[in-house]
């Protein structure tokens, strides 16, 4: 594995916990680089999830398909300065902890260079190191956050809210994925966001206007 890229990593988990020379050294010998072709699924729906991928370089998403095959993005997966936890780790925690078939998929949108851990590695790892244990359980909570935050997101907004969130809170995905995929996060169809797009011009809000805006601001802080 190439030093920068488990310095990457090394200095992600140092964010949450103080890493000491042993645990940056048990880690290293946990996990691998791994490439991952566009188009190649990282997890199958009904497989139970065995892996966790810490994005280095590409883009993927998690999605979930229902009895129509209609798809619903569940988190978009990428690495750039500022990502949150949701966005760098490509795996399916319900899975993993629990042992049960997943009920989404994962797949790559471009290829991507991730580090890799087993179930196994992770579960060796929190046995031998009580600062990896504690980074685990931080990073657990965090996740359970973000899982409540999405969910009250698509249950309790209007399709127009939920669009305006977007906005506020994400608009640096415009730039990185497709309108088809965006709408699938929102849980609106592709004419469903063209119409509201639409209507906000109407009213006097202009999308595309405050898009740009936060797009600009966004870079600012996500890119070097």
């Amino acid at each position: 594995m190439s030093t920068d890229s488990l310095n990457q990593f090394l200095d992600f988990v140092g964010t949450e916990i103080d890493l000491d020379e042993e645990t940056k050294v048990l880690i290293s010998q946990y996990c691998r680089l791994v490439k991952i072709g566009k188009g190649e699924l990282l997890l199958n729906i009904g497989e139970v999830c065995k892996d966790v991928y810490y994005i280095i370089e590409g883009r993927g998403i998690s999605y979930f398909t229902d009895f129509n095959g209609k798809a619903t993005t569940w988190f978009f997966h990428f690495n750039r300065p500022g990502a949150p936890v949701k966005n760098l780790f490509a795996v399916d925690y319900r899975s993993f902890l629990s042992n049960d078939p997943s009920a989404m998929s994962i797949q790559a949108l471009t290829e991507i260079t991730a580090i890799h851990f087993t179930k196994r590695e992770v579960g060796l790892l929190v046995e031998q190191s009580t600062l990896f244990e504690s980074w685990i359980r931080k990073l657990n909570e965090k996740s359970l956050i973000m899982a409540y935050d999405r969910i009250a997101t698509l249950l309790v907004f209007s399709a127009t809210e939920r669009y305006q969130k977007f906005l506020t809170d994400e608009p640096y995905l415009l730039d990185m994925f497709s309108n088809y995929h965006i709408a699938t996060y929102l849980n609106v169809t592709p004419q469903s966001l063209s119409r509201i797009r639409t209507r906000l011009i109407k009213a006097g809000s202009d999308p595309d206007r405050r898009e740009k805006h936060n797009l600009q601001a966004s870079r600012k802080h996500l890119l070097p």
